[in-house]
C-alpha cells in the first residue's frame, strides 16, 4: 500500500549516499537512483541534490519523508485493526533481529515462550548490529529488534519507530589470571587506564560502548588489538596481551584462562538494551505477543543482572584461581 520507493529515500536519509542506501535495500546503485528520479518526476519536485561526492535531501524530500512516516505508521495500525477480525490463535511469522548477547541469552527464551503460548506462530531470529537492525525494520525484513542503544541508532524521537527500554546490563572487565586487580575488593574502570585494551573494530556497537565507557571514567583506552569475536578477545586476554570489557550476559569460551571482574566503583559502565518496532505496528497480534514474551523473560530478573547475582559473580571470579573457566 505504501510506495516502496519511499523506503529507498528513507535509506538515503539514514545513510547519506545512494550507494549505501542501495545496499541496504538490496538494489544496485543505478536502480536506486532510477527509482528516486522516477519518483521525483511523478511528484514534480527535486528530491536530491549533489553535495561533493554525496547527496543531500531537498526540503521537498524531507517533507515527503515526514508524510511517508505518518503513512507507514497508519498502515501498520490498519493491519493491527484488521487482525482483530481474524479468528483463532496468533499465527503467521514473527521475525526478530538482535545483537549477539541478546540474540543468545534473551531472544531464544522469548522464542521458547512463544512456542508454548502460540504454537501456530512461526518465529525467526537474525543476528545483527543495532544500526543494521533498524534498516531491517524499515525495509519490513524484521518485526522486532532487540538492540543496545548506541549513537548510531535513530533517536527515540524518530517517528518511524517505537522504542522502549527492555533491561540494563552491566559491563565487566576481563583480565588474565595474573592481573594485579584479581582479588581486589573494589575495582574502578579507571584502574585499568594504563592497560592495553582489546576491542572490536571501529564502527561496531561494542567498540562504541568501550570507548564511551572509558571516556566516562576519564581516559581514552589504548587499543592494542581488535577482535570482533569473544573467543579471539578472550584468547588474547588470557595470554596477557591486554584487558577487555564484556557484557554481563556474554557467554565466554571456557578454554581460555581469564577472570571476569565487575566494576564496583562508579561510574559503573552500563549498556541499555531496548526493543524497537515500526511505529504503529505494536498493536498487531504477532508483534504484541513477541513484545510480551520479551518482557516476560526479563521481568523476574532471570538474566543474572540483579545485585545479588553481581556479588556472586564477583566473589566467584576473584577466588577462582584454581578454575581457569569463566562464564
Amino acid at each position: 500500500m505504501i510506495d516502496r520507493r519511499l523506503r529507498v529515500l528513507q535509506a538515503i536519509a539514514r545513510h547519506g549516499t545512494v550507494t549505501a542506501a542501495a545496499e541496504v535495500c538490496r538494489l544496485t546503485p543505478s536502480a536506486a537512483s532510477h527509482q528516486i528520479q522516477a519518483l521525483a518526476r511523478e511528484l514534480g519536485v527535486a528530491l536530491l541534490e549533489p553535495v561533493g561526492r554525496g547527496v543531500r535531501l531537498t526540503p521537498a524530500a524531507r517533507t515527503l519523508l515526514a508524510h511517508g512516516k505518518s503513512l507507514t505508521a497508519a498502515w501498520e495500525r490498519a493491519q493491527a485493526d484488521l487482525a482483530a477480525h481474524r479468528a483463532g490463535d496468533v499465527g503467521g511469522v514473527l521475525r526478530f533481529c538482535g545483537f549477539s548477547s541478546a540474540a543468545a541469552a534473551v531472544v531464544p527464551r522469548a522464542l521458547e515462550h512463544l512456542r508454548r503460548e502460540h504454537p501456530a506462530l512461526r518465529v525467526q531470529l537474525r543476528e545483527g548490529e543495532p544500526a543494521r537492525a533498524f534498516d531491517l525494520l524499515a525495509s519490513d525484513d524484521a518485526d522486532i529488534a532487540v538492540v543496545v542503544a548506541t549513537p548510531d541508532i535513530p533517536p527515540v524521537t524518530d517517528p518511524a519507530f517505537d522504542q522502549d527500554a527492555l533491561y540494563d546490563e552491566p559491563l565487566d572487565v576481563l583480565v588474565g589470571p595474573d592481573h594485579p586487580l584479581v582479588g581486589a575488593a573494589d575495582v574502578a574502570l579507571s584502574d585499568l587506564a594504563g592497560d592495553p585494551w582489546i576491542c572490536s573494530n571501529p564502527g561496531r556497537a561494542y567498540h562504541q560502548l568501550v570507548t564511551l565507557a572509558c571516556a566516562s571514567a576519564g581516559f581514552a583506552p589504548d587499543i592494542a588489538h581488535y577482535a570482533d569475536e569473544w573467543d579471539t578477545g578472550a584468547a588474547l586476554v588470557a595470554r596477557g596481551f591486554g584487558v577487555a570489557m564484556v557484557p554481563r550476559l556474554a557467554d565466554l569460551p571456557t578454554r581460555h584462562d581469564t577472570r571476569r571482574i565487575p566494576i564496583s566503583t562508579p561510574p559503573v559502565p552500563i549498556r541499555h538494551v531496548i526493543t524497537a518496532v515500526r511505529a504503529g505496528s505494536q498493536g498487531r497480534p504477532t508483534i504484541a505477543a513477541g513484545l510480551e514474551a520479551l518482557r516476560h523473560v526479563t521481568a523476574a530478573a532471570p538474566l543474572g543482572l540483579d545485585p545479588e547475582g553481581s556479588e556472586a559473580l564477583s566473589s566467584r571470579d576473584r577466588g577462582a584461581q584454581d578454575d581457569p573457566a569463566t562464564r
